[in-house]
């Protein structure tokens, strides 16, 4: 099989503990990867070496995807080393603590630049890709179970992501039926490095399944978007019910 019949994913961050994941069982299921990094260069090595040892013309560039430009350019590489898009996953995020009254301008734009500037701007640059292409493909962002709740202490990352939220059903809209566009959003996953961030404490006690997720969780997910022909515009929770608490 050719690179340009195998089945691509574009993966934004995958440096990380979940994106590496994703990103590593993607390609054995057969995808050609390529992801974006922008800080971890060692960890994103690492990453692409194991990826590679399933899916040896798998690549990964440079890019802070709250600038414009830098995606124009990322995009500009893939298209020099693929011909298609099958799956493009929205991954990158900023998440850290921010009080209410001591947010500052930098803070703001640090996160609403990355997590939905960024977003919009790769989506917007896959989406006109996957336009042309003569089959179905498929976007999905990474959100998160914040979107729909009030978290002290995080305002500006909980508008981005409940803003990710409304922008995938405005993609599912424009780009139907060419592209099926829907978000899974992550309750409390143990992958995630430094559980120190989490907002609340004892949150297992507020989780009706008694665990937080891992990325097989995460994982099941994608795969099930990724063969269904019929789900669009949607948000998938995967929280082991903390919405419902």
């Amino acid at each position: 099989m050719s690179i340009s019949e195998r089945k691509v994913c574009f993966v934004t961050g995958a440096s990380g503990k979940l994106g590496s994941e994703i990103a590593l069982a993607l390609a054995g299921m057969g995808y050609s990867i390529f992801f974006t990094w922008h800080h971890a260069e060692e960890k994103a090595g690492m990453t692409l070496e194991k990826i590679r040892r399933v899916s040896p013309e798998s690549q990964m560039v440079r890019c802070n995807i709250s600038n414009v430009s830098e995606i124009n350019q990322a995009f500009e590489t893939f298209s020099s080393q693929f011909e298609r898009i099958d799956l493009f996953l929205a991954g990158a995020s900023n998440f850290y603590r921010t009080p209410l009254f001591e947010v500052t301008e930098k803070e703001w734009d640090s996160l609403l630049n990355t997590n939905l500037k960024g977003t919009f701007f790769t989506m917007q640059s896959a989406a006109r890709i996957m336009l042309q292409q003569p089959f179905i493909s498929r976007i999905i962002t990474m959100t998160d179970i914040s979107a729909g709740l009030v978290w002290r202490n995080y305002s500006p990352y909980t508008v981005s992501k409940s803003a990710v939220q409304h922008l995938t059903k405005i993609f599912a809209r424009e780009c139907a039926p060419k592209i099926l566009v829907n978000s899974i959003a992550p309750g409390t996953i143990s992958a995630y490095p430094d559980s120190s961030e989490e907002p609340e404490n004892n949150l297992t006690e507020k989780i009706p399944l008694r665990r937080f997720g891992d990325p097989e969780d995460i994982l099941v997910a994608i795969r099930f978007l990724m063969e269904s022909e019929y789900i669009t515009g949607q948000t998938i929770n995967i929280d082991g019910g903390r919405t419902v608490y």
